[in-house]
């Protein structure tokens, strides 16, 4: 059982803490979150400085302008970020409304450089993720070289629900930016969200009443069919407000899988959806974050995300289990209702 957030790592597993002095276990607990935030660090400095860097390997941003993000501002988005990823109440529709009141971006360019910022944030729930589940991702790589019949399942099932979401996500990205980043499509979306949530705990509780036992607790057991099915569902999460993780998670209800192993496939299947999403928008927009956002900033929102995501993680996998999603569909009613609330005043101003 994973009581901390570097319990996951794999460089720690093998240390038998029960039988260490209290001094002792307290300065290797300090080394494995020094180890998990180096890990951190490095990843998304890798991930930003092909970015952020030219010939003579510095940062660009125009001297005659201020970068469109600075360190308050991105400890803000990678706390909405690392909270809201893995969470069943969509972190972009979040982060789209945290953006909105910050209210920092008026021209087009820098919205855009903003926008494409808020997906390569992402970096630091992947590597929490990659991190928390090292097993399963290692198990998987294994299986992709024929070593591990078990891994080799895994990572068919999350390929497959990773397939549509690849297919159509790149000819639907700059529709989706410039239709359904605003505050309207957001709330319209967490309350269809918040429906849909209902509908899928009354299913799970009248199905575990009639089969106690019934839910698959493999997810390599889970059938292609399956995976695909969850992989369909994860497409609807394009439109801000959705939730990648609600949408991944209701799949996982409808192909059997109880609320902690479904909560575990939307992370893993998270892992390769967010990682492409993130790549894309730092191969597409990349110039333009470069020209409007600083590289301290942008390194600092990802490495807060990180660590927030994988205390959100480890958190929601315990609650689903008892809980189920309807407490995260109250939320998204509530906000639903803040946001219609705070529309209605300003055409009213």
């Amino acid at each position: 059982m994973v009581t901390s957030i570097t319990d996951g790592l794999p460089f720690c597993q093998d240390l038998q803490f029960s039988i260490l002095p209290r001094k002792v276990k307290s300065r290797l607990k300090l080394y494995r979150m020094r180890s998990f935030l180096g890990i951190l660090f490095f990843f998304v400095l890798g991930m930003a400085t092909p970015v952020f860097s030219v010939e003579n390997n510095s940062t660009i941003v125009n001297s005659d302008q201020h970068s469109a993000l600075d360190y308050g501002d991105a400890l803000v988005y990678g706390l909405v970020e690392g909270i809201t990823e893995f969470l069943p109440v969509s972190s972009t529709g979040h982060l789209i409304l945290t953006k909105e009141w910050m209210g920092k971006a008026n021209e087009e360019e820098v919205q855009s450089a903003l926008n494409a910022y808020l997906i390569v944030i992402q970096a630091g729930a992947i590597l929490a993720v990659a991190l928390l589940y090292w097993r399963d991702v290692w198990a998987m790589g294994l299986g992709l070289l024929g070593l591990d019949p078990r891994g080799r399942a895994l990572a068919r099932n999350v390929l497959l629900a990773f397939l549509p979401a690849a297919a159509i996500g790149p000819f639907l990205d700059e529709i989706i930016e410039q239709k359904l980043f605003g505050a309207l499509p957001v709330a319209i979306a967490l309350l269809g969200g918040a429906a849909l949530m209902f509908a899928a705990e009354r299913m799970r509780a009248n199905r575990e009443r009639v089969d106690a036992s019934g839910a698959s607790t493999e997810l390599s057991n889970m059938r292609p069919a399956g995976a695909f099915l969850i992989g369909l569902l994860q497409c609807v999460a394009m439109w801000p407000g959705t939730s990648r993780s609600m949408m991944t998670i209701v799949g996982g209800y409808l192909v059997g899988l109880r609320p902690a192993k479904a909560a575990e496939f939307s992370f893993l299947l998270g892992l390769v959806t967010l990682t492409a999403a993130a790549g894309y928008k730092t191969v597409t927009r990349g110039g333009e974050m470069v020209e409007h956002l600083e590289l301290g900033p942008v390194l600092l929102g990802c490495l807060v995300a990180g660590v927030s995501a994988a205390l959100a993680v480890r958190w929601l996998v315990g609650f689903l289990s008892r809980r189920g999603l309807a407490l995260f569909a109250w939320y998204r009613i509530v906000l639903a209702a803040v946001i219609f609330a705070m529309i209605g005043m300003d055409m009213l101003v």
